[in-house]
């Protein structure tokens, strides 16, 4: 009888153990995906800034030109 006792509390234990390593697999390739997601977004986020500055710089640089015709 106490064999079986055993071979439960260790198929049990086993169970838990297996159990908290999924939630800890888990729990890590959530923080990866969340990692990546960010680092996806600041690139966007820098790439419209870049792109911004660009178009500024272009405006600036025809409205220096215009300006010099001008003269």
């Amino acid at each position: 009888m106490s064999f079986y006792l055993k071979a439960a509390a260790g198929i049990g234990s086993t169970l838990l153990v297996v159990l908290a390593l999924i939630i800890a697999f888990l729990k890590g390739m959530i923080g990866l995906i969340a990692f990546i997601t960010t680092a996806i977004k600041i690139i966007i986020f820098l790439g419209f800034v870049v792109v911004f500055v660009g178009v500024g710089l272009l405006v600036f640089r025809a409205f220096r030109e215009s300006r010099r015709s001008d003269d």
